[in-house]
């Protein structure tokens, strides 16, 4: 038992350690062995990726993208398992213990009688991440799982000894159907070290890459870099001579990352000719009439190297660097037949430095940990709880490259932004045309914490498993930094014709700027309590109903430092008004300490079915419905709040003769509305979405299985952000007294998403399993959060005030025309029309059943390997048409072109869509085109991995696995350039990474 514990130990350690950072990694076990054969399902809406667990009772999803995924692990003979996981850049790997079924039972209609065995200490996350709550494991599902109907028992042995036969897997037992020794897989008798570990590496070299592609066509020599990475990992019972003789069992394993990887690097700079004044055919200015402010910043333009065109004309190759140390340790200890404790610690430690075209290399540096104790205590028969504390601390430091460095904007004669040397750099240069912006990072460093403790009870009565329990969780966001201190200028040509000529002129169409108040101190906290009755009415139907509730509060500044705006009717005014003196001076209404009135409605009914109708069929229906609330979404709301005036110097203009505007003093400009940049509806309320789906599933002939599934989901309470009181260019100023200049916050949103899935999966068989999905979804919104999920790539109208690129602090859609928020009404941002994914595996086997009737060296040699293939090929993503010319009275750039009727993707030779299809907005009329009108490129994936395991002594095994991305190195592009008049508009923004090839060895003991 202990050794079984031990293993598992080891390779859920592993497993850990082994993870790349795009992928979603994982181990299937059972009584701490490894489970071959298991399949794997990660669904999120309508997408449904399908792997299966290899030798070792691992599996991989190499390229799941960001967001909540559920995850469901099935294996006949054993109870499915179901959870939600959040995959992100630093998710770290899952580990699912499966329950098996007794034979005797598989039909029967009641539960098998007493709790279930201790649970095992769980994965530890990574420390950049809270662990998952308590309740989060345990609370209900849309869909049961396979097990409330399973397989008859002769198929069941059948699958069985096939998934741990075909699958590489070593077969001991040969008198029972499952073939389950306690030595399964190693056959290990006699006595031996109760320690287990691993030594590993990985690598992945450029020798071994192709070149990234070349927008420009241009040759640019690929850098030599490497890619490496090592593992150890130790684990057993603590003992220690004369002073501890029972302690507990542990694990700690180690990740040793330093990797150097190269990308490529375009932009349109500059020509001699332009530096000189001679900016277009049209368009000379005398040189005595360029700023000196220009003559300085242009000192950090290169000077073009390629003429390959006109819209890229200077390529570079970046090099960029990533050092990372990662430790993960575990430990339980088994007090009594009733009580179990267990823990973790963790931390990982990176730096990486991020070069741009300019040269500038900016670094950032994470550190963080995480460490938690859990109290298991079984109460009596059939009834246990899980006590927990867990404690996680993430601290990251961006470095730009001119901290302390250079004063750039001083030198250059600009003033009104932010001088301290800790934020020098040049200010954010935004053109129309599509010449590089000269951008660095703002220096910022933030330090958060988490202290959270959990209660999750179990209670096994008859045919219910009753689960209960609840969290709380206490958050604190310290920042230092500035949202926008370099300032921003952004360029149009509507001085001079010309948008570089303007910049030479030193004349800017808007400026923004936010600086001051550089520490805040966000303080939030976290409910939740859930109730779910897991509830097996008879072998052919279960029912799994369940309540929980969620809060979190709106974030408050530990000495008050927030503003929001406190409006009268119809935006005729605002004032400012702060949390330390939450009084509404124009409404007189008062304000809670977060200027946000809390919501503590979070109530989220879920219920779900799984039905087998006929008892002699396969046929299996599952139905769902939940509803789930985001509770997340305040921390960038108060990060707005805090960069406002009184408290801050915010500002957001545009060049007129009522404020004029020059590079050297146009952060100092007067507005004409207001001096605040964003407020917020008081009643603002957290989004939630009800989601419901209904499944069907049969089994076909020829070890195949088919599953149909609809998949809805409504969203309320969505996001919008939209700009009172403005108006076309070209139209006359409706209100000359109404203050305008800021955004304005609400949750007035809506979205709908509706998709079928149809998934043909062929079941493990003579070493062969593979899967086939075709999805078709349709998503519409006229949200940012639970419909549109921020902006679309190549989306210029989710800008910062006058920036020329969506900034991570304010990438939410801003409505056009405030007025007529349903014109943004459209597809989603994510809505992929039409998405076909399969994946196959097959394994050469070890035994006759795996077609692998080779003997001698030639069977050495061929038996046991694992290749997997998995293909996606979907339509392209909506992208949104802009055009970039502030909107009157604010420096925010939300503007459509027309839609000129022509065919937007009969374009001409080069390009991608047609400039033809799309014009200037008329003058005093908003811009027709809708958003999310364009579809972008088809998307196209493929990656191959082949493994084997070796086995070199009776305690001594080797895993090989090479893994290829884009092993056919084919060129795709992820999004084109949709703003209207710039160059680089119909072409590539980037393209997808090339070929690249990365073994990894591990020796395990």
């Amino acid at each position: 038992m202990i050794r079984g514990v031990l293993r598992s130990l080891v390779a859920v350690g592993l497993i850990v350690l082994n993870l790349v950072a795009a992928e979603q990694h994982g181990e299937v076990t059972f009584g701490g062995l490894p489970v071959p054969g298991a399949t794997v399902t990660a669904t999120q809406g309508d997408k449904k990726i399908t792997a299966v667990t290899d030798q070792q009772g691992v599996y991989s999803f190499p390229d799941l993208t960001d967001g909540m995924w559920t995850i469901q692990v099935e294996m006949l003979g054993f109870s499915a398992v179901k959870d939600d996981i959040t995959v992100g850049p630093e998710t770290k790997p899952s580990t699912w213990e499966l329950k098996m079924l007794p034979l005797d039972q598989i039909h029967a209609e009641a539960q098998p009688k007493g709790p279930p065995p201790t649970p095992p200490p769980p994965a530890q996350p990574s420390p950049t991440q809270s662990a998952p709550k308590a309740a989060d494991q345990q609370k209900p599902e849309p869909t049961p799982s396979v097990s409330e109907t399973e397989p008859a028992r002769d198929e069941l042995a059948q699958r069985a000894n096939d998934g741990f036969l075909i699958n590489g897997s070593q077969n001991n037992g040969a008198s029972s159907p499952f073939s389950l020794v306690p030595a399964f897989g190693n056959n290990r008798n006699g006595g031996r070290s109760l320690y287990n570990g691993n030594l590993g590496v990985y690598l992945d070299n450029s020798v071994l890459d192709a070149s990234p592609f070349s927008l420009t066509g241009q040759n640019t020599p690929k850098p030599a870099y490497n890619h490496l990475t090592g593992v150890a990992s130790f684990g057993g019972p603590l003992r220690i001579p004369h002073l501890l003789k029972n302690g507990p069992n542990f694990f700690v394993g180690y990740q040793w990352t330093r990797n150097r990887s190269d990308n490529i690097g375009s932009a349109l700079m500059p020509t001699v000719a332009q530096r000189e004044g001679d900016v277009s055919p049209t368009v000379t200015i005398p040189k005595n009439l360029i700023s000196p402010q220009a003559q300085a910043l242009l000192n950090f333009y290169p000077l073009p190297n390629s003429t390959g065109g006109g819209a890229y004309n200077y390529q570079i190759p970046l090099v960029s660097v990533t050092h990372q140390d990662s430790l993960n340790s575990r430990w339980n200890q088994s007090i009594d037949r009733k009580n179990q404790v267990f823990g973790n610690f963790a931390f990982q430690d990176t730096r990486q430095d991020n070069p741009n075209v300019f040269g500038f290399l900016d670094t950032t540096d994470t550190f963080g940990l995480t460490t938690s104790a859990n109290w298991f205590h079984r109460f009596g028969q059939g009834f246990f709880g899980t006590f927990g504390y867990q404690f996680s601390r993430l601290s990251t430091r961006v470095t730009p490259y001119f901290e302390n460095r250079q004063n750039v904007s001083g030198e250059a004669g600009i003033t009104g932004n932010d001088q301290n040397p800790l934020d020098w750099g040049p200010p954010t240069l935004s053109f129309s045309s599509g010449v590089q912006g000269l951008s660095d990072s703002e220096q910022s460093l933030s330090r958060n914490e988490t202290n959270a403790v959990s209660a999750a009870f179990y209670w096994s009565h008859g045919r219910h498993n009753f689960q209960f329990g609840g969290d709380f969780k206490r958050q604190e966001f310290n920042l230092l930094g500035q949202q926008n201190g370099h300032g921003t200028f952004t360029f149009t040509g509507a001085d001079s014709g010309s948008d570089f000529g303007d910049f030479l002129l030193g004349v800017p169409e808007a400026a923004a700027v936010a600086f001051g108040n550089a520490d805040k101190y966000f303080r939030g906290s976290l409910y939740d309590a859930f109730f779910t009755d897991d509830w097996r009415i008879n072998s052919a139907l279960t029912l799994n109903a369940g309540m929980r509730w969620e809060y979190g509060s709106p974030l408050t500044e530990l000495y008050g430092r927030l503003v929001n705006l406190d409006v009268a009717p119809g935006f005729s005014t605002e004032v400012p008004v702060v949390a330390s003196d939450p009084v509404g001076t124009l409404t007189g209404q008062h304000y809670s300490d977060s200027l946000i009135r809390p919501d503590k409605h979070g109530f989220e009914p879920r219920i779900s079915i799984a039905w087998r109708p006929f008892p002699a069929s396969s046929l299996v229906i599952r139905a769902g419905y939940g509803i789930y609330y985001d509770t997340s979404v305040y921390q960038t709301i108060a990060t707005q709040m805090a960069q406002q005036f009184p408290l801050s110097k915010s500002l957001s203009v545009q060049n007129s003769a009522a404020s004029p505007l020059t590079m050297a003093d146009g952060f100092n400009a007067t507005p004409t509305g207001t001096l605040n940049t964003f407020g917020i509806d008081p009643n603002f309320r957290p989004g939630y979405a009800q989601i419901w789906q209904l499944s069907v599933q049969r089994d076909l002939p020829g070890s195949l299985q088919m599953t149909a599934t609809y998949l809805g989901t409504k969203g309320t309470h969505g996001t919008q952000e939209f700009l009172p009181n403005t108006y076309p260019v070209g139209a006359l100023n409706p209100c000359l007294a109404c203050l305008s200049g800021y955004a304005y916050m609400t949750s007035n949103g809506n979205s709908t998403r509706e998709s079928g899935q149809i998934q043909l999966r062929r079941r493990l068989h003579s070493g062969f399993t593979a899967s086939l999905q075709y999805t078709f979804a349709k998503a519409i919104d006229d949200d940012a959060a639970l419909g549109g999920l921020g902006a679309s790539a190549g989306t210029p109208n989710t800008l910062t005030p006058g920036a020329g690129a969506a900034s991570s602090a304010r990438n939410v859609l801003i409505a056009q025309n405030w007025l007529d928020l349903s014109a943004e009404r459209s597809l989603s941002s994510f809505d992929q029309r039409h998405l076909l994914s399969a994946q196959i595996q097959y394994t050469t086997g070890m035994g006759l059943a795996g077609g692998t009737l080779l003997n001698g060296w030639k069977g050495a040699l061929f038996k046991g390997w694992t290749s997997l293939t998995t293909i996606s090929a979907g339509s392209g993503l909506p992208l949104t048409p802009s055009y970039l010319e502030p909107v009157p009275g604010t420096a925010f750039f939300t503007l459509r072109p027309n839609y000129t009727g022509a065919s937007v993707y009969n374009a001409p030779p080069g390009l991608s869509l047609n400039p033809a299809a799309y014009a200037a907005p008329l003058p005093g009329q908003w811009g027709d085109a809708g958003r999310d009108s364009i579809t972008g490129p088809v998307q196209f994936t493929l990656n191959t991995s082949v493994a084997r395991t070796f086995r070199l002594t009776d305690r001594l095994t080797s895993d090989l696995r090479i893994d290829s991305t884009n092993p056919i190195n084919h060129v795709t592009y992820p999004s084109w350039n949709t703003t209207f008049g710039n160059a680089q508009f119909g072409l590539p923004m980037t393209a997808n990474p090339m070929r690249s090839l990365t073994t990894r060895f591990i020796v395990r003991f």
